[in-house]
């Protein structure tokens, strides 16, 4: 499995969480390290957004996929 499935799989599991507030989440791309997502929906346009990927998506992603740094939203 390469590093781009797994954190699809990841985020796959995130999903339902955002989704149940009216957001939603999409992989832009996985590289050396750095993923770049995209958040939609309710997601996009709250204050609270940063901290969700921060202590949220990226806590996850970096406890479930070593090979990932840092998690920025684009």
């Amino acid at each position: 499995m390469t590093e781009q499935e797994k954190v699809q799989a990841v985020l796959n599991k995130i999903r339902p969480s955002l989704q149940a507030d009216g957001g939603d989440i999409e992989l832009i791309s996985v590289k050396d390290g750095i993923v770049s997502v995209k958040l939609q929906g309710h997601c996009a346009g709250c204050p609270m957004s940063q901290m969700t990927i921060k202590n949220g998506v990226e806590r996850i992603l970096k406890q479930q996929v070593p090979e990932v740094k840092e998690v920025v939203a684009v």
